[in-house]
Parts: C-alpha cells; structure tokens; sequence
C-alpha cells in the first residue's frame, strides 16, 4: 500500500486527522501533484475545514486532474464555495464543471443549490424538476412529466 492510498484508508475509517498529517508530508515532496492536492482538498473537507480545502481543489483542477477525480474537485469545489457563502465563485465553477462533465447531475444538482442561494429561485426548481423528471422511477412523477416540463419554466405565471 502506498503512503497515499494509506491516507486514504485512514480518511475512510474515520482518521481524518492523521490522514492530513499523511497528506501534508506528501505534498511537501510534491506540491503541485494534482491529485495530492485534491486528496488534500478531500481531506480537509471531511474534517470540516472548508476555507483550508478551496485553494487545493483550485491547485488540483488546475493541475489537470482527470476522470472521477476531476469531478470530484469540481463537486467539491463548487460545494465548498456555497458553503462558504461565495456563491458567484460557486457558481462559476459548477457552470465550467457542466461544461466538462455535461451528464453528470450530481453537478447539476449541486449547481441548483447555488442558484438559490443567487436569489435565482425559478431557475433552481427548473433545474431540480428537470433532473427529477429525467432520472425518477417513480410511476406518479413520470405520469406527470410532461406538465413538470410544461410547468417548469413558467413557475411564475398564472392563467385565467
């Protein structure tokens, strides 16, 4: 087992704590490592430490992460913005994210929390419902699909 997949076993069972310190010494040989640094971001994440996981997250992504690793970092990252309170940061992330990862809705679902904390209320639901609509099972929703596409953008308006 490597020193990394060792931090990560530490993460996963709940030792957080040693696994930053595990963390931390592999990224003084390799600072610019990719997925050090989104291992890091991770870490600190899972221990509550937010503001220290945005700028590792950044670092990784811009180090050209790849795979579930790059959605991973834009997932967190964008998380780590709204949770912060950084909404405009937030949200330019998860729409650089959809942009790359145009299929995951996870992102998608993620970006409509930022939307509401924008004010952006209409637009959040309409993402929700149209992520709702495309992946329920549930026979009752799929029975009204298509008055949640019809209704979905029209939250606002009222017929007489």
């Amino acid at each position: 087992m490597t020193k990394l997949e060792n931090a990560i076993a530490l993460r996963n069972d709940g030792k957080g704590e040693d696994a930053l310190v595990l963390i931390k010494a592999l990224l003084s040989d390799g600072p610019e490592d990719p997925i050090l640094n989104f291992q890091m971001a991770w870490t600190c994440d899972y221990l509550g430490k937010e503001s220290e996981a945005a700028p590792y997250y950044e670092k990784a992504i811009a180090g050209g992460l790849t795979g579930e690793d790059l959605r991973g970092a834009f997932l967190g990252l964008g998380s780590t913005y709204r949770c912060l309170g950084r909404y405009e940061e937030s949200i330019k992330v998860f729409d650089k994210a959809i942009v790359v990862l145009p299929d995951d809705r996870a992102l998608q679902a993620f970006r409509a929390l930022t939307l509401y904390n924008l004010g952006r209320y209409s637009e959040s639901v309409e993402l929700l419902l149209s992520q709702l609509i495309e992946t329920t099972a549930d026979e009752n929703i799929k029975k009204y699909a298509s008055a949640f596409r019809f209704y979905a953008d029209k939250l606002d308006q009222t017929w007489e």
